[in-house]
């Protein structure tokens, strides 16, 4: 069963949102060469703490900590330690979420530490997010879940590769329905999928969390010993990015954006919903 929200209840989405649009941005700031991951989840608490809500991975389903910090061929679930010391070089997916109210807010981004980035990594960055504003920009009223899907692995595919060959777009992991629980139905696959069919209806109410996860070799993932940590098998490093979304009766509001979803659905011709709480 798809969780359909209330104007009221978006608005409350809202505000868990723009909390986790907070933990973003301090934690983009404190990802320089010379701190820890964990250092990066103390930042974390501290904005959960500031704004009065709480987190939602901490404990979920066991897991040891407030964000997920995943550095280069860690596609997910990456745990914060005091041993993974950011390079010059390094990439790192921060997933972070929650709570306001019983309501929950989830978004990952990709961030360079340091400089001296290889272009193809600057570019799997850019096609991973790109390819998250054209899920996002496919979520309209009338509209199917397979449409976010195909919009998703559609803007993948037509991204030159440097250097040859195609981008890894991760099977074994996808977006999915959020409301009063984190992760909910439906499941979100970033490509399509004859064996799961069209899926839903989207309407007004239906909220999901889009998050492509792409690698520059293989869409092939396992799981490390910790039974957490998701790497590429080819050891090919990856990017992610995520963005909570309502679609509403005026269209989608990117929940854990801080505008909102305007400027970038403005890009691709969408106009965003209102903001709730402006």
């Amino acid at each position: 069963m798809v969780e359909i929200k209330t104007p009221e209840q978006i608005a409350k989405m809202r505000e868990a949102g723009l909390v986790v649009a907070a933990i973003h941005a301090a934690t983009g700031e404190a990802a320089v060469p010379g701190a820890t991951t964990k250092d990066l989840d103390e930042v974390a608490r501290k904005v959960l703490a500031d704004h009065g809500a709480k987190p939602n991975f901490l404990g979920y389903g066991g897991f040891p900590a407030t964000i997920c910090t995943s550095v280069n061929e860690v596609v997910v679930h990456g745990i914060p330690d005091t041993t993974t010391v950011l390079k010059d070089g390094d990439i790192i997916s921060i997933d972070a979420g929650a709570i306001v109210d019983g309501w929950h807010g989830d978004a990952a981004f990709t961030a360079f530490v340091g400089g001296g980035h290889a272009p193809e990594l600057i570019e799997l960055s850019r096609v991973t997010e790109g390819s998250m504003w054209a899920g996002i920009a496919a979520m309209r009223g009338g509209a199917r879940l397979v449409d976010v899907s195909r919009a998703i692995e559609t803007y993948i595919r037509r991204q030159p590769k440097p250097g040859g060959g195609k981008y890894g777009i991760v099977e074994d992991y996808g977006g999915h329905g959020i409301g009063t629980q984190m992760h909910m139905d439906p499941h979100l696959l970033n490509y399509v999928s004859r064996k799961r069919g069209k899926g839903p209806k989207l309407v007004p109410g239906f909220c999901l969390a889009i998050e492509p996860m792409v690698s520059l070799g293989t869409p092939q993932t396992e799981v490390l010993a910790d039974e957490w940590t998701v790497i590429t098998t080819d050891g090919t490093w990856s990017s992610h990015w995520e963005h909570s979304v309502a679609l509403t009766e005026d269209g989608p509001l990117v929940l854990t954006a801080v505008d909102g979803g305007k400027a970038k659905l403005a890009e691709l011709g969408v106009t965003a919903a209102p903001d709730p709480l402006a």
